[in-house]
Formats: C-alpha cells, sequence, structure tokens
C-alpha cells in the first residue's frame, strides 16, 4: 500500500513578499531560493516554505473551539539546551517570542511571530 512520506513544501501568507523573504532569510537562516512578485521559496529546517501574497490580513493560524488562536506548525529542536538557545537568539534578533511552557506533555515549547503575524511552536524534543 502507498503511503505519504514526508511533507515536501509548506504555504505561508504574506503581505508583502520582499519583506517576509528578507525577514525570513535574516531572522531564521533561512535560504531565499527563488522570489518573484506572488512568492517567495525559502529552505529552512529541511523544507521549502512557500512565502505566498495573500490578501489582507490571511495569517496560517486558526482559532481553536475555545476561541483561542492557535499556530499551524511546530518546529523542533533536540532539547531543553537547544529551544533556549534558540529563543534567545531569535530575542536578540528582535523577533516576538512567547514564554517558554510546560504544556503537561513530554519537553517544553515556545511560540514566534513572523512580521506577517503568522504564530509558530518549537518544541523541545525530537518526533521519532
Amino acid at each position: 500500500m502507498a503511503h505519504l512520506r514526508r511533507v515536501g513544501t509548506t504555504y505561508i501568507p504574506v503581505q508583502d513578499v520582499e519583506r517576509a523573504a528578507a525577514w525570513y532569510e535574516a531572522k531564521l537562516g533561512a535560504r531565499v531560493n527563488y522570489k518573484d512578485e506572488d512568492k517567495a521559496i525559502v529552505e529552512m529546517a529541511g523544507q521549502s516554505f512557500f512565502l505566498m501574497l495573500a490578501e489582507g490580513g490571511a495569517t496560517a493560524n486558526f482559532k481553536d473551539r475555545k476561541g483561542r488562536r492557535q499556530f499551524s506548525l511546530t518546529f523542533e529542536v533536540d532539547g531543553m539546551e537547544e529551544l533556549n538557545e534558540l529563543r534567545d537568539d531569535l530575542q536578540e534578533r528582535h523577533v516576538i517570542v512567547g514564554d517558554v511552557e510546560d504544556r503537561g506533555h513530554m519537553g517544553n515549547n515556545f511560540v514566534f511571530y513572523d512580521l506577517c503575524g503568522n504564530v509558530f511552536d518549537v518544541w523541545s524534543e525530537l518526533s521519532p
């Protein structure tokens, strides 16, 4: 039986392709592989991300049934030391980050925001 093997591309809505590509490159160390007026393709965390020009205010986030804003993507690091180092590094780069949280499962998390309002999660554990 055929099965899904991996995620190849994630699409992230942005309001300004040029600014978003520069932000992802400067703040997250992404490599810009392609850019035009509608999209930029960046490589980071072993995956391609399409930064897509979207209609006003669109983000990749949603509200859960309790009305809380939720992220649609969790990045992983290898342990608490890396989690804290990344959080500190992002803060030094003037990225908006949340507090380190214990959510009642293995490891800890924090969230960060890109310049277009997309919120992303970071987890201190590597999935098997």
